[in-house]
Protein backbone atom coordinates (compact mmCIF):
# COMPACT_ATOMS: atom_id res chain seq x y z
CA UNK A 1 0.00 0.00 0.00
CA UNK A 2 1.50 3.41 -0.95
CA UNK A 3 0.83 7.20 1.26
CA UNK A 4 0.64 8.84 -2.27
CA UNK A 5 -3.26 9.44 -2.81
CA UNK A 6 -4.29 8.21 -6.37
CA UNK A 7 -7.38 8.85 -8.35
CA UNK A 8 -9.18 8.38 -11.30
CA UNK A 9 -10.06 12.05 -11.36
CA UNK A 10 -7.99 14.46 -11.64
CA UNK A 11 -7.15 16.89 -9.22
CA UNK A 12 -6.86 20.96 -9.55
CA UNK A 13 -5.65 23.81 -7.34
CA UNK A 14 -6.39 27.19 -7.35
CA UNK A 15 -3.70 29.78 -7.59
CA UNK A 16 -5.52 31.14 -4.25
CA UNK A 17 -4.94 28.29 -2.45
CA UNK A 18 -1.35 27.67 -3.54
CA UNK A 19 -0.63 31.43 -2.86
CA UNK A 20 -1.88 31.23 1.08
CA UNK A 21 -0.65 27.98 1.94
CA UNK A 22 2.86 29.66 1.84
CA UNK A 23 4.78 27.57 4.44
CA UNK A 24 3.45 23.95 3.83
CA UNK A 25 3.33 23.05 -0.14
CA UNK A 26 -0.25 23.01 -1.64
CA UNK A 27 -2.13 19.26 -1.82
CA UNK A 28 -4.32 19.32 -4.65
CA UNK A 29 -7.52 20.54 -4.58
CA UNK A 30 -11.20 19.72 -6.53
CA UNK A 31 -13.49 21.84 -6.55
CA UNK A 32 -16.45 19.51 -7.30
CA UNK A 33 -16.19 15.77 -7.36
CA UNK A 34 -17.63 14.96 -10.82
CA UNK A 35 -15.62 14.67 -13.99
CA UNK A 36 -14.90 18.25 -15.59
CA UNK A 37 -17.40 19.65 -17.61
CA UNK A 38 -16.56 21.13 -21.03
CA UNK A 39 -16.83 24.88 -20.03
CA UNK A 40 -13.89 24.34 -16.77
CA UNK A 41 -11.00 26.29 -17.93
CA UNK A 42 -8.91 23.10 -16.07
CA UNK A 43 -7.88 20.29 -17.77
CA UNK A 44 -6.96 16.67 -17.01
CA UNK A 45 -2.34 16.35 -17.49
CA UNK A 46 -1.47 12.45 -17.54
CA UNK A 47 2.35 13.34 -16.39
CA UNK A 48 5.60 11.49 -17.88
CA UNK A 49 6.92 8.80 -15.83
CA UNK A 50 9.80 10.90 -14.14
CA UNK A 51 8.15 14.49 -14.87
CA UNK A 52 6.77 16.55 -11.89
CA UNK A 53 3.22 17.84 -12.02
CA UNK A 54 2.11 20.98 -13.18
CA UNK A 55 1.50 23.59 -10.68
CA UNK A 56 -0.95 25.47 -12.19
CA UNK A 57 -3.41 22.76 -13.34
CA UNK A 58 -2.70 19.70 -11.41
CA UNK A 59 -0.52 18.77 -8.63
CA UNK A 60 0.73 15.99 -6.09
CA UNK A 61 -0.17 15.78 -2.07
CA UNK A 62 3.10 18.02 -0.62
CA UNK A 63 6.17 16.10 0.25
CA UNK A 64 8.35 18.51 1.77
CA UNK A 65 7.06 19.58 4.95
CA UNK A 66 7.59 17.04 7.95
CA UNK A 67 5.45 18.24 10.47
CA UNK A 68 2.57 17.35 7.97
CA UNK A 69 3.94 13.80 7.88
CA UNK A 70 1.58 11.33 8.60
CA UNK A 71 2.67 7.95 10.55
CA UNK A 72 3.17 4.79 7.98
CA UNK A 73 0.00 2.59 7.97
CA UNK A 74 1.34 -0.35 9.34
CA UNK A 75 4.77 -1.81 9.84
CA UNK A 76 4.81 -4.01 7.09
CA UNK A 77 3.70 -1.62 4.97
CA UNK A 78 6.52 0.53 5.85
CA UNK A 79 8.79 -2.20 4.50
CA UNK A 80 6.96 -3.29 1.57
CA UNK A 81 7.94 0.55 0.43
CA UNK A 82 11.42 0.09 1.50
CA UNK A 83 12.05 -2.73 -0.87
CA UNK A 84 9.71 -1.82 -3.94
CA UNK A 85 10.91 -1.00 -6.66
CA UNK A 86 9.81 1.43 -9.00
CA UNK A 87 7.32 0.74 -11.56
CA UNK A 88 7.47 2.96 -14.93
CA UNK A 89 3.71 4.24 -15.27
CA UNK A 90 2.35 4.59 -18.45
CA UNK A 91 3.00 7.33 -20.85
CA UNK A 92 0.40 10.27 -21.85
CA UNK A 93 -2.71 9.26 -24.37
CA UNK A 94 -2.53 11.33 -26.88
CA UNK A 95 -4.87 14.26 -27.31
CA UNK A 96 -6.77 12.38 -29.98
CA UNK A 97 -7.42 9.28 -27.38
CA UNK A 98 -10.69 7.82 -26.42
CA UNK A 99 -9.81 7.62 -22.61
CA UNK A 100 -6.89 9.53 -20.85
CA UNK A 101 -4.28 7.33 -18.60
CA UNK A 102 -5.29 7.81 -15.57
CA UNK A 103 -2.85 10.08 -13.39
CA UNK A 104 0.18 8.36 -11.99
CA UNK A 105 1.55 10.66 -8.68
CA UNK A 106 5.03 11.21 -8.11
CA UNK A 107 6.60 9.58 -5.87
CA UNK A 108 7.07 9.87 -2.01
CA UNK A 109 9.39 10.42 0.07
CA UNK A 110 10.09 7.48 2.60
CA UNK A 111 9.57 8.27 6.23
CA UNK A 112 12.62 6.12 7.62
CA UNK A 113 16.08 8.94 7.03
CA UNK A 114 17.78 5.90 5.79
CA UNK A 115 16.14 4.73 2.89
CA UNK A 116 16.00 6.05 -0.35
CA UNK A 117 12.62 7.46 -1.57
CA UNK A 118 10.78 4.88 -3.40
CA UNK A 119 8.34 5.24 -6.39
CA UNK A 120 4.79 4.74 -6.11
CA UNK A 121 2.68 1.46 -6.30
CA UNK A 122 1.46 0.85 -9.64
CA UNK A 123 -2.45 1.04 -9.77
CA UNK A 124 -4.68 0.17 -12.53
CA UNK A 125 -5.81 2.75 -14.82
CA UNK A 126 -9.70 3.26 -14.95
CA UNK A 127 -11.35 4.27 -18.14
CA UNK A 128 -13.45 7.74 -18.16
CA UNK A 129 -15.42 8.97 -20.70
CA UNK A 130 -13.47 11.68 -23.37
CA UNK A 131 -14.75 15.16 -22.95
CA UNK A 132 -13.08 18.12 -24.76
CA UNK A 133 -11.74 19.43 -20.99
CA UNK A 134 -9.39 16.18 -20.97
CA UNK A 135 -6.80 17.80 -23.41
CA UNK A 136 -3.60 19.12 -21.62
CA UNK A 137 -3.16 22.77 -22.05
CA UNK A 138 0.28 24.07 -22.60
CA UNK A 139 0.43 25.32 -19.19
CA UNK A 140 -0.72 21.62 -17.86
CA UNK A 141 2.38 19.45 -18.99
CA UNK A 142 4.64 22.50 -18.40
CA UNK A 143 7.02 20.60 -15.79
CA UNK A 144 7.16 22.28 -12.44
CA UNK A 145 10.81 22.51 -10.76
CA UNK A 146 11.30 20.38 -7.55
CA UNK A 147 14.41 20.29 -5.57
CA UNK A 148 16.20 16.55 -5.42
CA UNK A 149 15.21 14.45 -2.97
CA UNK A 150 19.19 13.91 -2.12
CA UNK A 151 19.21 17.70 -0.83
CA UNK A 152 16.81 17.63 1.78
CA UNK A 153 17.88 15.01 4.86
CA UNK A 154 15.36 12.62 5.38
CA UNK A 155 13.98 14.21 8.68
CA UNK A 156 12.98 17.67 7.07
CA UNK A 157 10.20 15.66 4.52
CA UNK A 158 7.15 16.74 4.50
CA UNK A 159 3.89 14.73 4.55
CA UNK A 160 0.35 17.14 3.70
CA UNK A 161 -1.81 14.78 5.86
CA UNK A 162 -1.04 15.40 9.26
CA UNK A 163 -3.64 15.80 12.46
CA UNK A 164 -4.70 18.96 12.75
CA UNK A 165 -4.03 21.46 16.32
CA UNK A 166 -6.89 22.36 16.54
CA UNK A 167 -10.77 21.54 16.40
CA UNK A 168 -10.94 22.80 12.57
CA UNK A 169 -11.59 19.87 11.39
CA UNK A 170 -14.73 19.56 13.07
CA UNK A 171 -15.97 22.35 11.07
CA UNK A 172 -16.16 20.54 7.91
CA UNK A 173 -17.07 17.36 6.34
CA UNK A 174 -16.29 15.32 3.69
CA UNK A 175 -19.08 14.14 1.37
CA UNK A 176 -19.20 10.55 -0.35
CA UNK A 177 -17.88 11.67 -3.55
CA UNK A 178 -15.02 12.98 -1.72
CA UNK A 179 -16.33 16.88 -1.87
CA UNK A 180 -15.09 19.02 1.32
CA UNK A 181 -17.38 21.32 3.08
CA UNK A 182 -16.82 23.42 5.83
CA UNK A 183 -20.00 24.93 8.14
CA UNK A 184 -20.90 28.62 8.16
CA UNK A 185 -23.36 30.83 10.34
CA UNK A 186 -25.55 30.86 6.79
CA UNK A 187 -25.12 26.99 6.12
CA UNK A 188 -22.72 24.61 4.77
CA UNK A 189 -20.10 25.87 1.96
CA UNK A 190 -18.24 23.44 -0.40
CA UNK A 191 -14.62 23.99 -0.62
CA UNK A 192 -13.15 21.77 -2.46
CA UNK A 193 -11.22 17.91 -2.48
CA UNK A 194 -8.57 16.06 -2.10
CA UNK A 195 -8.98 13.17 -4.11
CA UNK A 196 -6.81 10.02 -3.34
CA UNK A 197 -6.74 10.66 0.61
CA UNK A 198 -8.92 9.31 3.37
CA UNK A 199 -11.88 12.04 4.40
CA UNK A 200 -10.14 12.43 7.95
CA UNK A 201 -6.99 13.81 5.52
CA UNK A 202 -8.58 15.42 3.65
CA UNK A 203 -9.94 17.67 6.61
CA UNK A 204 -6.94 17.78 8.28
CA UNK A 205 -5.69 19.74 4.73
CA UNK A 206 -8.55 22.28 5.05
CA UNK A 207 -7.89 22.20 8.02
CA UNK A 208 -4.45 22.70 8.63
CA UNK A 209 -4.89 25.85 6.29
CA UNK A 210 -7.76 27.17 8.31
CA UNK A 211 -5.48 27.24 11.29
CA UNK A 212 -2.87 28.93 9.13
CA UNK A 213 -4.75 31.90 8.55
CA UNK A 214 -6.16 31.84 11.90
CA UNK A 215 -2.16 32.22 13.90
CA UNK A 216 -1.96 34.84 10.67
CA UNK A 217 -4.22 36.87 11.94
CA UNK A 218 -4.17 36.25 15.60
CA UNK A 219 -0.59 37.89 15.01
CA UNK A 220 -1.81 40.16 13.71
CA UNK A 221 -3.87 41.30 16.04
CA UNK A 222 -1.24 40.98 19.19
CA UNK A 223 0.99 43.32 16.90
CA UNK A 224 -1.86 45.62 16.48
CA UNK A 225 -2.85 45.43 20.51
CA UNK A 226 0.72 44.99 21.79
CA UNK A 227 3.34 46.46 19.52
CA UNK A 228 4.30 50.11 18.17
CA UNK A 229 2.82 48.81 14.46
CA UNK A 230 1.47 51.87 12.79
CA UNK A 231 -2.03 52.05 11.97
CA UNK A 232 -1.04 52.00 8.34
CA UNK A 233 1.35 49.09 8.15
CA UNK A 234 -1.46 47.38 9.84
CA UNK A 235 -4.22 48.46 7.55
CA UNK A 236 -2.23 47.39 4.94
CA UNK A 237 -2.14 43.84 6.66
CA UNK A 238 -6.01 43.68 7.50
CA UNK A 239 -6.07 44.01 3.88
CA UNK A 240 -3.87 41.82 2.94
CA UNK A 241 -5.08 39.64 5.09
CA UNK A 242 -9.06 40.17 3.80
CA UNK A 243 -8.15 39.47 0.68
CA UNK A 244 -5.98 35.80 1.79
CA UNK A 245 -9.80 34.80 3.97
CA UNK A 246 -12.06 35.96 0.89
CA UNK A 247 -10.31 33.94 -1.51
CA UNK A 248 -8.96 30.76 1.07
CA UNK A 249 -10.67 27.43 0.72
CA UNK A 250 -9.91 26.25 4.65
CA UNK A 251 -12.58 24.56 6.94
CA UNK A 252 -12.60 25.45 10.04
CA UNK A 253 -14.52 28.27 12.59
CA UNK A 254 -14.44 30.92 10.01
CA UNK A 255 -17.27 32.55 12.49
CA UNK A 256 -14.49 33.27 14.64
CA UNK A 257 -12.15 33.79 12.04
CA UNK A 258 -14.60 36.93 10.88
CA UNK A 259 -14.37 37.98 14.69
CA UNK A 260 -10.64 38.02 15.22
CA UNK A 261 -10.43 40.07 11.94
CA UNK A 262 -13.18 42.36 13.00
CA UNK A 263 -11.40 42.52 16.43
CA UNK A 264 -8.08 43.67 14.48
CA UNK A 265 -10.47 46.15 12.24
CA UNK A 266 -11.37 47.55 15.80
CA UNK A 267 -8.46 47.69 17.39
CA UNK A 268 -6.96 49.71 14.54
CA UNK A 269 -9.72 52.27 14.96
CA UNK A 270 -9.13 52.67 18.31
CA UNK A 271 -5.15 53.07 17.51
CA UNK A 272 -6.23 55.34 14.79
CA UNK A 273 -8.15 57.41 17.09
CA UNK A 274 -5.05 57.31 19.70
CA UNK A 275 -2.45 58.20 17.14
CA UNK A 276 -4.37 60.98 15.99
CA UNK A 277 -4.58 62.49 19.42
CA UNK A 278 -1.02 62.15 19.57
CA UNK A 279 -0.86 63.44 16.29
CA UNK A 280 -2.88 66.39 16.92
CA UNK A 281 -0.88 66.98 20.37
CA UNK A 282 2.73 66.73 18.97
CA UNK A 283 1.11 69.20 16.04
CA UNK A 284 0.11 71.55 19.14
CA UNK A 285 3.24 71.44 20.75
CA UNK A 286 5.28 71.87 17.57
CA UNK A 287 2.53 74.99 16.38
CA UNK A 288 3.32 76.64 20.08
CA UNK A 289 6.95 76.17 19.40
CA UNK A 290 7.26 77.73 16.02
CA UNK A 291 4.94 80.51 17.29
CA UNK A 292 7.39 81.08 20.15
CA UNK A 293 10.36 81.17 17.95
CA UNK A 294 7.91 83.74 15.32
CA UNK A 295 7.34 85.88 18.41
CA UNK A 296 10.94 86.21 19.82
CA UNK A 297 12.22 86.80 16.06
CA UNK A 298 9.47 89.81 15.65
CA UNK A 299 10.12 91.12 19.48
CA UNK A 300 14.06 91.36 18.62
CA UNK A 301 12.78 92.56 15.42
CA UNK A 302 10.33 95.91 16.47
CA UNK A 303 13.62 96.68 18.91
CA UNK A 304 14.36 100.61 19.11
CA UNK A 305 17.25 101.55 17.32
CA UNK A 306 19.03 102.99 19.75
CA UNK A 307 18.26 100.48 22.44
CA UNK A 308 18.91 97.40 19.70
CA UNK A 309 22.34 95.45 20.67
CA UNK A 310 23.09 94.36 17.40
CA UNK A 311 25.96 91.68 17.76
CA UNK A 312 23.37 89.79 20.25
CA UNK A 313 20.63 90.34 18.47
CA UNK A 314 22.17 89.06 15.09
CA UNK A 315 23.57 86.27 16.45
CA UNK A 316 20.11 85.25 17.98
CA UNK A 317 17.90 85.91 14.83
CA UNK A 318 20.62 83.12 13.31
CA UNK A 319 19.74 81.25 15.72
CA UNK A 320 16.06 81.09 15.71
CA UNK A 321 16.48 80.17 11.82
CA UNK A 322 18.31 76.85 13.11
CA UNK A 323 15.77 76.44 15.62
CA UNK A 324 13.48 76.78 12.56
CA UNK A 325 15.16 74.43 10.54
CA UNK A 326 15.62 71.62 13.49
CA UNK A 327 11.89 71.80 14.59
CA UNK A 328 10.69 71.38 10.58
CA UNK A 329 13.12 68.06 10.71
CA UNK A 330 12.73 66.87 14.07
CA UNK A 331 9.07 67.92 15.57
CA UNK A 332 5.10 66.92 14.05
CA UNK A 333 4.64 68.44 10.44
CA UNK A 334 1.80 71.70 10.24
CA UNK A 335 -0.84 72.44 8.19
CA UNK A 336 0.85 73.96 4.98
CA UNK A 337 -1.23 77.06 5.56
CA UNK A 338 -0.44 77.51 8.84
CA UNK A 339 3.26 76.91 8.73
CA UNK A 340 3.40 79.18 5.39
CA UNK A 341 1.23 81.87 8.00
CA UNK A 342 3.98 81.18 10.60
CA UNK A 343 6.92 81.32 8.02
CA UNK A 344 5.68 84.57 6.37
CA UNK A 345 5.67 86.25 9.70
CA UNK A 346 9.43 84.76 10.66
CA UNK A 347 10.91 86.05 7.40
CA UNK A 348 9.28 89.42 7.39
CA UNK A 349 10.63 89.54 10.82
CA UNK A 350 14.02 88.55 9.77
CA UNK A 351 13.41 90.79 6.44
CA UNK A 352 12.72 94.03 8.62
CA UNK A 353 15.91 93.23 11.07
CA UNK A 354 18.31 92.60 8.59
CA UNK A 355 16.96 95.88 6.97
CA UNK A 356 16.92 97.99 10.18
CA UNK A 357 20.62 96.30 10.65
CA UNK A 358 21.96 97.33 6.97
CA UNK A 359 20.77 101.01 7.43
CA UNK A 360 21.86 101.57 10.88
CA UNK A 361 25.41 100.59 10.03
CA UNK A 362 25.14 102.95 6.88
CA UNK A 363 24.14 105.51 8.75
CA UNK A 364 26.78 104.04 11.61
CA UNK A 365 29.49 104.65 8.32
CA UNK A 366 28.56 107.86 7.35
CA UNK A 367 29.24 109.19 10.97
CA UNK A 368 32.41 106.93 11.43
CA UNK A 369 33.83 108.40 7.71
CA UNK A 370 32.88 112.03 9.39
CA UNK A 371 34.53 111.40 12.71
CA UNK A 372 37.89 109.96 10.95
CA UNK A 373 38.18 113.31 8.98
CA UNK A 374 38.00 115.26 11.78
CA UNK A 375 39.90 113.45 14.01
CA UNK A 376 42.59 112.90 10.65
CA UNK A 377 42.96 116.99 11.27
CA UNK A 378 43.14 117.16 14.85
CA UNK A 379 46.07 114.60 14.41
CA UNK A 380 47.82 116.81 12.04
CA UNK A 381 47.52 119.78 14.34
CA UNK A 382 48.77 117.71 17.49
CA UNK A 383 51.57 116.21 15.18
CA UNK A 384 52.78 120.01 14.22
CA UNK A 385 52.29 121.52 18.16
CA UNK A 386 54.70 118.44 19.11
CA UNK A 387 57.61 120.01 18.67
CA UNK A 388 56.81 123.61 19.73
CA UNK A 389 59.19 125.22 23.13
CA UNK A 390 57.15 127.55 23.67
CA UNK A 391 55.17 125.35 26.54
CA UNK A 392 52.44 127.23 28.11
CA UNK A 393 50.35 128.05 25.17
CA UNK A 394 51.22 125.04 23.81
CA UNK A 395 50.23 122.75 26.41
CA UNK A 396 47.00 124.98 26.33
CA UNK A 397 46.65 124.42 22.81
CA UNK A 398 46.69 120.30 23.24
CA UNK A 399 44.16 120.43 25.86
CA UNK A 400 41.93 122.04 23.73
CA UNK A 401 42.43 119.38 20.96
CA UNK A 402 41.86 116.80 23.53
CA UNK A 403 37.96 118.26 24.33
CA UNK A 404 37.81 118.47 20.30
CA UNK A 405 39.03 114.57 20.29
CA UNK A 406 36.10 113.82 22.82
CA UNK A 407 33.41 115.77 20.69
CA UNK A 408 34.43 114.48 17.28
CA UNK A 409 32.88 110.68 18.07
CA UNK A 410 34.00 107.39 17.01
CA UNK A 411 35.34 106.38 13.87
CA UNK A 412 35.83 102.73 12.61
CA UNK A 413 37.60 100.85 15.77
CA UNK A 414 40.56 100.43 13.31
CA UNK A 415 40.58 103.82 12.45
CA UNK A 416 40.05 105.09 15.76
CA UNK A 417 42.23 103.07 17.56
CA UNK A 418 45.25 104.48 14.83
CA UNK A 419 44.61 107.87 15.12
CA UNK A 420 44.53 107.94 18.81
CA UNK A 421 48.17 106.21 18.72
CA UNK A 422 49.24 109.04 16.29
CA UNK A 423 47.43 111.67 18.47
CA UNK A 424 49.02 110.37 21.51
CA UNK A 425 52.34 109.77 20.28
CA UNK A 426 52.43 113.76 19.32
CA UNK A 427 50.68 114.87 22.76
CA UNK A 428 53.36 112.67 24.43
CA UNK A 429 56.51 113.95 23.11
CA UNK A 430 55.37 117.35 23.80
CA UNK A 431 54.68 116.85 27.62
CA UNK A 432 58.17 114.24 27.96
CA UNK A 433 60.21 117.43 26.29
CA UNK A 434 58.37 119.87 28.55
CA UNK A 435 58.74 117.75 31.62
CA UNK A 436 62.72 117.54 30.83
CA UNK A 437 62.47 121.56 30.97
CA UNK A 438 61.08 122.10 33.93
CA UNK A 439 62.77 118.82 35.51
CA UNK A 440 66.72 120.94 34.28
CA UNK A 441 64.45 124.06 35.89
CA UNK A 442 63.43 122.45 39.29
CA UNK A 443 67.29 122.04 39.93
CA UNK A 444 67.69 125.89 39.76
CA UNK A 445 64.19 126.69 41.66
CA UNK A 446 65.44 124.83 44.84
CA UNK A 447 67.40 127.04 45.80
CA UNK A 448 64.63 129.88 45.26
CA UNK A 449 62.48 127.32 47.24
CA UNK A 450 64.60 127.98 50.72
CA UNK A 451 64.83 131.98 50.01
CA UNK A 452 61.22 132.31 49.75
CA UNK A 453 60.85 129.99 53.03
CA UNK A 454 63.17 132.33 54.74
CA UNK A 455 61.21 135.63 53.81
CA UNK A 456 58.23 134.19 54.83
CA UNK A 457 58.86 133.59 58.11
CA UNK A 458 60.14 136.91 58.54
CA UNK A 459 56.38 137.83 57.16
CA UNK A 460 54.83 135.99 59.19
CA UNK A 461 56.63 137.05 62.36
CA UNK A 462 54.67 140.78 61.81
CA UNK A 463 51.67 138.99 63.04
CA UNK A 464 49.23 140.19 64.95
CA UNK A 465 49.22 143.80 63.53
CA UNK A 466 50.22 146.16 66.93
CA UNK A 467 51.97 148.84 64.82
CA UNK A 468 49.88 149.29 61.10
CA UNK A 469 52.62 151.71 59.31
CA UNK A 470 55.58 149.85 60.83
CA UNK A 471 54.07 146.68 59.83
CA UNK A 472 53.56 147.59 56.06
CA UNK A 473 56.47 149.16 55.62
CA UNK A 474 58.23 145.97 56.54
CA UNK A 475 56.09 143.86 54.80
CA UNK A 476 56.29 145.55 51.36
CA UNK A 477 60.28 144.91 52.02
CA UNK A 478 59.59 141.43 52.31
CA UNK A 479 57.45 141.66 49.39
CA UNK A 480 60.07 143.44 47.21
CA UNK A 481 62.84 140.47 47.78
CA UNK A 482 59.72 137.43 47.38
CA UNK A 483 59.43 138.71 44.01
CA UNK A 484 63.18 139.20 43.23
CA UNK A 485 63.76 135.14 44.47
CA UNK A 486 62.35 133.70 41.44
CA UNK A 487 60.56 130.70 40.79
CA UNK A 488 60.15 127.91 43.09
CA UNK A 489 59.62 123.96 42.10
CA UNK A 490 56.31 123.10 40.74
CA UNK A 491 55.54 120.67 43.38
CA UNK A 492 55.71 123.96 46.24
CA UNK A 493 54.71 126.65 44.45
CA UNK A 494 50.81 126.46 45.56
CA UNK A 495 51.89 125.92 49.06
CA UNK A 496 54.32 129.14 49.67
CA UNK A 497 52.58 131.20 47.68
CA UNK A 498 49.29 130.46 49.85
CA UNK A 499 51.20 131.08 52.98
CA UNK A 500 52.66 134.47 51.60
CA UNK A 501 48.71 135.61 50.53
CA UNK A 502 47.79 134.67 54.16
CA UNK A 503 50.06 137.29 56.11
CA UNK A 504 49.18 140.07 53.38
CA UNK A 505 45.55 139.61 53.64
CA UNK A 506 45.68 139.86 57.59
CA UNK A 507 47.84 143.48 57.32
CA UNK A 508 44.76 144.33 54.81
CA UNK A 509 42.36 143.65 56.97
CA UNK A 510 44.15 145.73 59.98
CA UNK A 511 44.34 148.65 57.71
CA UNK A 512 40.69 148.40 57.16
CA UNK A 513 39.47 148.20 60.32
CA UNK A 514 41.43 151.06 61.08
CA UNK A 515 40.43 153.05 58.13
CA UNK A 516 36.41 152.49 59.53
CA UNK A 517 37.60 153.78 62.98
CA UNK A 518 38.48 157.57 61.67
CA UNK A 519 35.92 157.96 58.98
CA UNK A 520 33.97 160.79 59.89
CA UNK A 521 30.77 159.74 58.03
CA UNK A 522 31.02 156.45 60.21
CA UNK A 523 31.70 158.71 63.49
CA UNK A 524 28.45 161.24 62.32
CA UNK A 525 26.21 158.33 61.89
CA UNK A 526 27.22 156.87 65.09
CA UNK A 527 26.77 160.13 66.86
CA UNK A 528 23.28 160.30 66.02
CA UNK A 529 22.36 156.78 66.61
CA UNK A 530 23.40 157.27 70.30
CA UNK A 531 21.65 160.89 70.43
CA UNK A 532 18.38 159.44 69.06
CA UNK A 533 18.55 156.47 71.43
CA UNK A 534 19.43 158.74 74.83
CA UNK A 535 15.85 160.83 73.94
CA UNK A 536 14.02 157.61 73.58
CA UNK A 537 16.01 156.32 77.03
CA UNK A 538 14.98 159.61 78.48
CA UNK A 539 11.26 159.70 77.51
CA UNK A 540 10.91 155.79 78.70
CA UNK A 541 12.10 156.74 81.99
CA UNK A 542 9.10 159.60 82.11
CA UNK A 543 6.47 157.41 81.70
CA UNK A 544 7.51 154.74 83.85
CA UNK A 545 7.91 157.55 86.27
CA UNK A 546 3.84 158.52 85.49
CA UNK A 547 2.84 154.99 85.59
CA UNK A 548 4.51 154.37 89.11
CA UNK A 549 2.31 157.31 90.23
CA UNK A 550 -0.58 155.57 88.85
CA UNK A 551 -0.34 153.07 90.44
CA UNK A 552 -1.11 150.76 87.28
CA UNK A 553 1.18 147.44 87.73
CA UNK A 554 0.61 146.71 83.70
CA UNK A 555 2.13 150.07 82.79
CA UNK A 556 4.91 150.25 84.49
CA UNK A 557 5.81 146.72 83.64
CA UNK A 558 5.54 147.59 79.88
CA UNK A 559 7.10 150.59 80.61
CA UNK A 560 10.37 148.70 82.55
CA UNK A 561 10.67 146.30 79.35
CA UNK A 562 11.08 149.26 76.68
CA UNK A 563 13.37 150.98 78.71
CA UNK A 564 15.55 147.96 78.89
CA UNK A 565 15.45 147.26 75.69
CA UNK A 566 16.70 151.41 74.52
CA UNK A 567 19.46 151.18 77.56
CA UNK A 568 20.93 148.20 75.82
CA UNK A 569 20.48 149.75 72.43
CA UNK A 570 22.60 153.05 73.71
CA UNK A 571 25.00 151.12 75.64
CA UNK A 572 26.01 149.10 72.37
CA UNK A 573 25.80 152.76 70.11
CA UNK A 574 27.90 154.31 72.53
CA UNK A 575 30.43 151.54 72.52
CA UNK A 576 30.80 151.86 68.27
CA UNK A 577 30.83 155.93 68.96
CA UNK A 578 33.63 155.07 71.39
CA UNK A 579 35.42 153.23 68.60
CA UNK A 580 35.26 156.00 66.32
CA UNK A 581 37.30 158.38 68.74
CA UNK A 582 33.53 160.37 69.91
Amino acid sequence: MSDTPTDDTVTTASADELSTDASTPQAPVQESAAAPSPSQDDTTATPVAGEPHPLSETATPPSEDHTDKPPAATEAEADAEKSATPAAPEPAAPATAAAPEPETPATAPAPEPESAAPGPEPTEPKPSVPTPGSIPTPAAVRPTPHPPAADSPAAAVPDPVHAPASNAASFGRVAEDGTVFVTTPDGEREVGSYPGSTPQEALSYFARKYDELASTATLLLQRVTQTDLSTHDGQESLKALRAQIGDAHVVGDLAQLDATVEQIATALKAKSQVEGEARAAAKKAALEKREAVVAEAETIAAQPVEKVQWKQSTTRMRQLLDEWKALQRSEARLDKERENTLWHRFSTARNGFDKTRRSHFARLDEQHADAKREKERLVTEAERLAASKDWGPTASAFKRLMGEWRQAGRAARSDDDALWQRFKAAQDSFFHAKDEVVAAENVEFEANLKVKEELLTQAQALLPVKDLPATKASLRTIQDRWDAAGKVPRKDMDRIERAMRKVEQTVRDAEDARWKKTDPEHAARAQSMVDQLEAAVQGLKDDLAKAETTGDARKIKTAQDALAARQAWLDQARGGLAEFGG
